[in-house]
């Protein structure tokens, strides 16, 4: 008894050493913060307030380094992302906010239905924000190294925000990586997209709903948004479809990603004399629009036709299986018509 009484003792002196340690390495990188943030002209008194309330977040680190990777499909994907009663609430919560939300899809030129989309996907429909310290979240990140210039770019975001007044320090919240508000923006994109649509002086993402609205809108808009298309549609394949006409996986930028879609765009007049087919086995519109061949899986998995619209869902996420979720979503909201 005494020996494993000896061995905790131990264990926990040790534990306190290395917090102690951490603690001590982490006050040095705020102080270092400080200076930054000093040199690039932000006021003293904003940068002692700001950083005053900054604390290493161990939780963080573990959310960033233990991220679950479950293996899944979009056929186990979809019915989770996209539940039965998330789109009843998108429907109703779309009826709700017609009147605005359509006004806001006409000022941007971007369908009601994509806002609601994202709008439930990224955040409950405002319900789930996260609840960290954004500061606090951001310092921790860059603390730690592993991607340190970029969460100091967010970290400058953060501070223009809290120094042009959108929200206070107190109520300045949002996931462990730093996505904000009902969008769930990281500050640089909150700096590049929030709007203020209300007027009141603030893009006040996190509780004003219509700011939200149009900051969602805006983004898909700055991202090359075109309301005469939709997102794509789910297509079938023929037999023994010739793999080189899908779009390549396995990009590692976005400008990559971009030329892989040209060399799979096509009309939808090509994609039809190569056999492609709606899901239902019926022809493709006959429109005058173009469209990659999205691989979200494998070749046996959903296939889709993918127009422009798509690589704005990318921007906002380069994920296939954000995007058609996106897509999927918005379909579900928009028919049968509300």
């Amino acid at each position: 008894m005494i020996k494993k009484l000896t061995v905790l003792v131990s264990a926990l002196c040790l534990s306190s050493s290395v917090w102690a340690n951490t603690q001590e390495k982490f006050d040095k990188y705020v102080a270092k913060l400080k200076m930054e943030a000093q040199a690039k002209g932000y006021d003293q008194a904003l940068i002692e307030k700001a950083f005053s309330t900054a604390q290493f977040k161990e939780k963080v680190i573990t959310n960033d380094k233990n991220q679950p990777e479950i293996v899944e499909t979009l056929e186990t994907y979809l019915p989770k992302r996209v539940p039965q009663w998330k789109i009843s609430q998108a429907r109703k919560l779309y009826k709700e906010h017609k009147t605005i939300l359509e006004k806001i899809a006409k000022e941007y030129g971007v369908q009601a239905r994509f806002i609601v989309a994202l709008w439930g996907l990224e955040s409950n429909f405002g319900r789930i924000q996260g609840g960290y310290p954004v500061i606090s979240a951001l310092v921790t990140l860059a603390f730690d190294g592993r991607r340190e210039e970029m969460y100091k770019r967010q970290l400058w975001a953060a501070l223009d925000i809290l120094k042009e007044g959108h929200i206070t320090l107190e109520d300045f919240k949002g996931s462990w990586a730093g996505a904000m508000g009902q969008t769930q923006f990281m500050p640089t994109s909150f700096n590049s997209y929030a709007v203020d649509y209300n007027k009141d002086g603030r893009k006040d993402i996190w509780t004003t709903q219509v700011d939200a609205f149009a900051s969602i809108a805006n983004y898909l808009k700055q991202a090359g948004w075109n309301d005469n298309l939709t997102w794509g549609r789910q297509v079938k394949l023929p037999e023994n479809f010739d793999h080189k006409y899908v779009l390549k996986r396995g990009t590692k930028t976005r400008q990559e990603w971009l030329e892989y879609w040209k060399d799979s765009e096509r009309s939808l007049e090509d994609w039809q004399a190569l056999g492609l087919r709606r899901a239902d086995g019926s022809d493709l519109p006959k429109v005058d629009v173009s469209a990659a061949l999205v691989m979200p899986d494998d070749i046996n998995g959903r296939m889709y036709l993918a127009y422009d619209n798509y690589k704005a869902l990318m921007h906002w996420n380069r994920s296939y299986y954000f995007a058609t979720s996106v897509g999927y979503l918005s379909d579900r909201i928009g028919y049968p018509k509300i």
